[in-house]
This record gives C-alpha cells, structure tokens and sequence, in this order.
C-alpha cells in the first residue's frame, strides 16, 4: 500500500468533493458550552496524535506505524502526551477567565496584560527563570496541575520573547521577524467568547500574538484563525467561515501576502477534491512551522475530509479522517493538528470527540476544568 493509499484508507467514508459542510439537520445545533468543551478537547486530541510523530518525516511516521501512519490515540500507548500547543492554549483560556472575571466585577482590565501575565506563568512552568523586570503575580488554579509543568518542546519564540520580561506589542515587537506557529497554535480561545464583534476577536488575538512574535503573518494568522472559530460558534458552515476568513485576511492594509496565498491554496485545494498525499501537502501547503502554513495545513485537513451533508458519515468519523490528515505528514504535526482539532469541536461541539479517545487523552480533568470557567465567565 502506498502513501496515498493509505491516506485514502483513512478517509474512505468521505468521498467527494467539498460542497459547503454545513452540520446535519438530524443534529441539534451545539450549544456554546459543547462547543468551548469540543473546541479545547479537540484541538488537545489533535495535539496528543500530532505531538508523537512531530519531529518524524513521513517516511519515519510510515515506518513506526504503517502505511496509513499513526491515525488513532490508542496506536500510541501510554505514551500519548499533549504538547506546549495545549498548554499555551489553557493558560490563553485562564488570561482571558481573568480579564472576563474582573470585568464581570464591574472594572476594566487590559486583558493583553492578563494574558502576558498567565503566558509569564507558563514560561515559569517551563523551567524559565522568569525576568527580574516580570511583576510578581498570585497562582491561579491552573498553575497547580502537574501536567502544565512539563516540558513539552515549546516553541523557542515563545521562550525568547516572553523571557524578554517585555511586554510586546504591535508597535515595540519582541521577535520582530519571528512568524513561528507558536501564536496560530494558542489562540482558539480568542474564538470561544460570545456577544463581541468579530473585529474585537481579532484585533484581541492578533494583539496576544505580538506578546511574543513580530512578523506581521504571525499575528494575522492567528487573528484569522481566532476569526474562523469565532464564526462557526456563531453557527457558520466551514466553507462559509473560511471564505469570509480569507477575505478578512485578503483586506487586512498591512497583509502579510504569505497569508491569503496559503489560506487560498488551502481552500481551492479541499473543493478540488481529492485528499492530498503527505507528499502533496507539503509541497502545496507548507509543514507547518511558521504560522500561516499552519493554519493553512490545519484548515485544509478539515475541509479536505467533509463529507457530502448526505453521506452518513458521523461527526466522530469526519474527526479521526481530518486529524490523522493533518498528523501525518513531515512537519509540525502537532500544531496542525491541533489547529484541525479546535476548528472541529467548535463546530460541532463534543459529538465529534471520539469516545476511545477521550479515554486516552491525559488530564481531561484538567482541560475540562478551563473550559467550565471560561463558560462559567461568558454564559453567566
């Protein structure tokens, strides 16, 4: 079996072409709390899968695990792990509870100050020694879980800038010619807040990208992504949410042209229709190291794998073809992954979460727990 054949495999319920995903009319519209749970859950998942084979060539992947690759949490083991990806993700979900917590008091907060403070946070659990310039904070409930304290190959962009003790902006960047995933990665969250403009969505993630990358695409990359999520929580199909993306991003003054040009590859090559090989992917698309390849590979898995409104397949089905889609590949796996994972738990909520694994996934004690203060802080 070659590569394609195996990818195809993978995907055999979810034959042809893209035609505006929209969810099942047989299926109850998610709430927002199913959604923030699927969102984080999922995109922990995709990271878990990812994380495994993240620094491995496809032929590498091909070797430990077959043909197809690795395609479900149980091929791992005990070994499955989720990375920085989610972690970042978590302490981006306990930045915004705090901003959200104080304004629920009644008093104003600069939430890009909470979520410097919560990312400080994460760069101490890295083993960091955090700057003498960083203000002194209170622990939250996050930091008291064992699994946030390991090191799980963080991105060096956001070591570097946060160990800076300098609060980056847009207009005093740290990193300023760094695109790195690590912001595209994180920023979900941003997506999950109800009841705000979608402009407010991206200048918010876009604004939290800058605490540690400069390059334009980093930022906009994940204010577009921010954007998608925050689409489909207001119950947007995927092809709608991405198009309306790309053309937020094609009309951003100061675009990154990297940007539209993956995102548009992304697009036309999902409503082409045929399910690229690891090979292709990669060469159409990027391997994900920098931000908008990315949020490109992570998109694309997602709209590549959706099937026809009548062709049966489950949501959890339309899970395992698009993460073992965005895993298997010679790049940064686990970003991409994680990407394709928050994408489809925002969309459908928890019924696309597979329940083997969920048995699988480590601390979903721990994920859960953020996801029930951050409804907690936006559905009181």
């Amino acid at each position: 079996m070659d590569g394609r054949q195996g990818i195809r495999s993978i995907t055999s319920l979810l034959h042809g072409k893209f035609a505006g995903m929209s969810i099942d009319p047989g299926t109850a519209t998610p709430s927002l709390t199913s959604r923030i749970h699927g969102c984080l859950l999922g995109g922990a998942l995709g990271d878990s899968l990812g994380y495994a084979v993240e620094f491995d060539s496809i032929e590498a992947i091909r070797g430990r695990f077959g043909p197809a690759g690795v395609t479900d949490l149980s091929m791992l083991g005990d070994s499955a792990h989720f990375s920085d990806d989610t972690q970042m993700t978590l302490y981006t979900v306990d930045g915004l509870v705090e901003a959200l917590e104080w304004a629920n008091d009644g008093v104003g907060a600069d939430v890009n100050a909470c979520l410097w403070l919560a990312y400080l946070r994460w760069l101490d659990t890295q083993g960091v020694p955090l700057p003498s310039s960083a203000p002194v904070q209170p622990k939250r409930w996050i930091d008291g879980h064992e699994v946030m304290k390991h090191r799980r190959a963080p991105g060096n962009a956001c070591i570097s800038g946060l160990a800076t003790g300098e609060m980056g902006t847009v207009y005093r960047p740290v990193n300023p010619d760094s695109k790195g995933c690590g912001t595209v990665m994180r920023s979900a969250p941003f997506g999950l807040i109800p009841h705000i403009a979608s402009d407010a969505v991206y200048k918010l993630s876009a604004d939290a990208a800058s605490l540690t990358h400069g390059h334009p695409s980093a930022r906009q990359s994940a204010g577009g992504f921010s954007l998608l999520i925050h689409r489909l929580v207001a119950g947007a199909s995927l092809q709608d949410a991405a198009a309306a993306v790309l053309d937020r991003v094609r009309g951003l003054e100061d675009v990154a042209e990297e940007l539209p040009a993956r995102l548009g590859a992304a697009i036309r090559s999902a409503e082409e229709g045929a399910i690229l090989t690891p090979e292709e992917l990669v060469r159409h698309l990027g391997e994900g190291w920098v931000a908008e390849e990315a949020f490109a590979v992570g998109l694309y898995s997602v709209l590549a794998t959706a099937p026809a409104p009548d062709a049966g397949v489950s949501p959890a089905d339309h899970f395992r073809a698009a993460i073992a889609l965005a895993a298997n590949h010679s790049g940064d796996s686990d970003s991409t992954a994680s990407i394709a994972g928050n994408i489809l738990g925002a969309f459908y909520g928890e019924a696309c979460l597979p329940a083997e694994w969920l048995e699988a996934l480590e601390a979903p004690e721990v994920i859960r727990g953020m996801a029930e203060l951050l409804v907690g802080v936006t559905t009181a």
